[in-house]
Parts: structure tokens; sequence; C-alpha cells
């Protein structure tokens, strides 16, 4: 008999979209931060336990930067301290993902 542990799929973007969704004011426009915008954060963040989930998460995040132009780089890169989290890379479209531990 094999055994063998259950396949987990890396965290979607569909996931990192639906979280951070209710931080696109904020990304673009600055201000106060949305309750709603930080717990999504922080849930994401949670999920993203293994490297390849983070790796799956950043490259979400460079594809929805990318997407969006009016997304403000200071606030992006600002938003993870904002929410309490420390981050192991920058939020920007210059972040190689592959390094991402």
């Amino acid at each position: 008999m094999v055994v063998s542990a259950p396949y987990t799929e890396a965290i979607s973007c569909g996931q990192v979209v639906g979280s951070l969704s209710p931080c696109l004011d904020y990304l673009t426009n600055g201000g106060d931060v949305p309750p709603g915008c930080c717990s999504g954060v922080v849930g994401l963040n949670d999920a993203a336990k293994t490297p390849a989930d983070r790796q799956a998460t950043c490259g979400c995040l460079k594809s929805v930067y990318a997407s969006n132009s009016g997304i403000n780089p200071s606030n992006a890169a600002s938003l993870p301290g904002k929410c309490g989290l420390s981050i192991p890379y920058k939020i920007s479209p210059n972040t190689d993902c592959s390094k991402v531990q």
C-alpha cells in the first residue's frame, strides 16, 4: 500500500485579487487603509506558508500591479507595514519572485 501526502495547490491569483480588492482605493489614492484591506492582507500572508506559496503570491501581486496602472508604488510598498506585517519582499513590479523564500 502506498500512502502519499495530499497535493496542495499554491495560492491562486484569484485568492490574491480577492484578498486585495478592498485595498485598491488605498493603492491608487493613498489615505487611510480600509479595515477590510488589512484583514485581506493579513489573511493572504497567513495563507502563504511555504516558499512556493510566497512565490505564487509575489507573482500574482506583480500581475495585479501591471494590470492596474494607477497603483502608486509607494502606497503598494507601504501597505504591509500599514497592516502590521513585515513580508520578505517589496511589492513592486521589479521584484524577482523566484528569489522569494
